[in-house]
């Protein structure tokens, strides 16, 4: 192991993104991350893509990693408890004594039916910190009317405001691509995490950390707060638009789509200038980045016509390193671009059975003194169990 928290140890009893991904970057820097297991596996070990199985004699007793798995599971080390049972009941509290951090996602009262609520656990490890991250948080933190709805990524966006502003002003609700009302809530409750950790190193004594799914989004669309209580508006959806800043917008090229934001002064006459347009510069409806936004449509006209002359290549020669600027790019053109290799931002691992290694997202949290190894892929399911118990002193299975 390698990385700022080689010597934490997690153990994880998340299942499906949230918080799976959490303890991912846990993992990429270094922690020991154990995922704890029902019999059968977690659910997204059923989950595609399956890699194409060229290699016979493989090990994992005919398993494979599939993309959904491999993504957020990297690094970590697998071992199937039956919580229910008595002997793995027990072997799980001998895990618990020797760890740092909990972390699970369970539905509300789950964790107290099955004996292994913080209250019960810190019985056992005092400086244990228990992290839960749900659709509307645990009761101690603030009961919601919610607190028994499961919740997912797409119902979530709908609650918290995401939704509500994402899309075209003359179109329907756009989910966001990405499954942010997952991968954010649990990111969140890696920093609760941390922090947690490094005051019971103070002080001796852990903690609940308590992630809500629905907090966490809402706390992402910071703007439509602070505009709605400022204003009395309710934010709309507008597009690739930005309802204060401008030029902010996706443009079209003659092969594609570029991005464009021009938004500072300095920005915006920079832009002038490439465009061959200085006159622009002085014309009093574009003075200032306030007025420019009150003749957003009159922009958008100017860069529609200067922009549909050019391609891609020819927009990135004209603009790069000069304005922000960047082209719409697909997965294929990102692993084509040399930045997302240099920085690690695709990575190969293993890819067991099959001669073609995964290629899977990197970490973007870089250290100059303790580097982190993200090349690791995920285990099988029950892995590491022999090794884990040989640690605990237990009978190896």
């Amino acid at each position: 192991m390698s990385g700022p928290l080689n010597g934490i140890r997690i153990i994880d009893l998340t299942a499906a993104l949230a918080g799976p991904y959490g303890t991912m970057i846990l993992s990429d820097l270094g922690a020991d991350v154990i995922k704890v297991e029902p019999p059968g596996g977690e659910v997204t070990r059923r989950v595609g893509p399956e890699p194409e199985r060229d290699i016979p004699g493989e090990t994992g007793d005919g398993q494979t990693l599939g993309g959904y798995f491999q993504s957020i599971n990297r690094g970590k080390r697998s071992i199937v408890l039956d919580l229910k049972s008595a002997e793995g009941h027990a072997e799980f509290l001998a895990l618990i004594a020797s760890a740092d951090v909990l972390v699970e996602n369970f539905g509300p009262g789950v964790a107290a039916r099955l004996g292994i609520s913080y209250d019960e656990l810190a019985k056992i490890n005092p400086a244990l910190v228990y992290g839960s991250l749900t659709g509307f948080g645990s009761e101690w933190a603030g009961k919601s009317p919610y607190i028994d709805w499961p919740a997912m990524d797409i119902t979530i966006q709908a609650m918290a405001g995401p939704l509500s502003i994402t899309g075209t002003a003359d179109g329907k609700p756009v989910k966001i691509g990405p499954g942010v009302g997952d991968i954010f809530p649990g990111t969140m409750l890696m920093i609760g995490i941390l922090a947690a950790v490094i005051e019971a190193r103070q002080t001796g004594y852990g903690q609940q950390v308590d992630v809500a799914m629905y907090d966490a989004i809402l706390s992402l669309c910071e703007r439509i707060v602070y505009q709605y209580s400022y204003t009395g508006k309710v934010p709309q959806p507008i597009g690739n638009t930005h309802p204060i800043l401008t030029p902010f917008d996706v443009l079209e090229v003659k092969d594609g789509y570029i991005a464009i934001a021009a938004t500072t002064q300095l920005r915006w006459e920079a832009l002038c200038r490439i465009m061959d347009q200085p006159e622009l510069i002085t014309d009093p409806r574009f003075a200032g980045e306030w007025a420019r936004s009150q003749h957003r449509k009159e922009i958008r006209v100017i860069l529609d016509a200067w922009t549909s002359q050019f391609t891609r290549a020819e927009m990135t020669s004209l603009l790069g390193g000069k304005v922000p600027f960047g082209q719409v790019n697909d997965i294929r053109d990102i692993f084509d671009d040399p930045h997302a290799w240099a920085r690690e931002m695709l990575i190969e691992v293993e890819n067991p059975g099959s001669s073609k290694p995964a290629v899977i997202a990197g970490q973007p949290i870089k250290f100059s003194r303790t580097p982190t190894d993200v090349h690791r892929r995920a285990p099988f399911l029950n892995e590491n169990a022999a090794a884990i118990r040989e640690e605990l002193g237990a009978k190896v299975a």
